[in-house]
């Protein structure tokens, strides 16, 4: 702890310091317990989007054969241009929200390709989709942990630091002003005992 004078204008401010610390503890809080629930939310989001990719991709498992035999066709067929995000708040945090993707397609002459080629790139650009959404939660839970991390620390400074700081400093300058009281009290009547006294 570091040293404080022990006067009463220092009790002050040590009284202010501990009033302040306990009136921002209880913002703090609710601030940490609804970071923990959006995280919980996104992590629920995400798994929901790895789940539709999944069933994507098991309905694709039916026709993949078709792949196989002349998979070059599907070479480049599709590229990611842009991923369109907006933004949101959390509890302060600027996250990036999924909007959609803008994809290249390469174009294919209908004559020389095989039918299935224009379904496959659908299907295609769907889990790219999926794909790219669930990139954005794992974005999104990253700043939103990182700010959860910030606060908890926050929360731990001023339970175990700020305030248990302010209540020991406050405990030491009473005693020490009721100890400069007693003795001044003590000085006084000392003095008055010796002053003679006049008939």
């Amino acid at each position: 702890m570091a040293k404080i004078k022990l006067t009463k204008t220092e009790l002050k401010a040590q009284s202010d310091a501990l009033k302040r610390f306990q009136r921002f503890l209880p913002m703090l809080q609710l601030k940490k317990q609804q970071l923990q629930s959006e995280i919980a939310g996104i992590s629920a989001k995400a798994d929901e989007t790895s789940a539709r990719e999944k069933a994507v991709r098991d309905a694709l498992a039916k026709w993949v054969g078709l792949f196989a035999t002349d998979s070059s066709v599907l070479d480049g067929l599709l590229q990611v241009r842009k991923v369109n995000t907006g933004v949101a708040n959390i509890a302060g945090v600027a996250i990036p929200t999924f909007e959609s993707i803008d994809v290249d397609r390469k174009d294919v002459d209908a004559w020389a390709t095989p039918a299935w080629v224009d379904d496959a790139a659908d299907v295609a650009e769907k889990i790219l989709s999926l794909q790219c959404e669930r990139a954005i939660y794992d974005e999104q839970r990253r700043l939103v942990q990182a700010e959860l991390q910030q606060t908890s620390q926050r929360v731990n400074l001023f339970e175990k630091v700020k305030i248990p700081g302010c209540k020991e400093a406050i405990r030491v300058i009473k005693i020490a002003l009721g100890d400069e009281q007693t003795a001044a009290v003590t000085r006084g009547k000392i003095a008055k005992s010796r002053v003679p006294v006049e008939d």
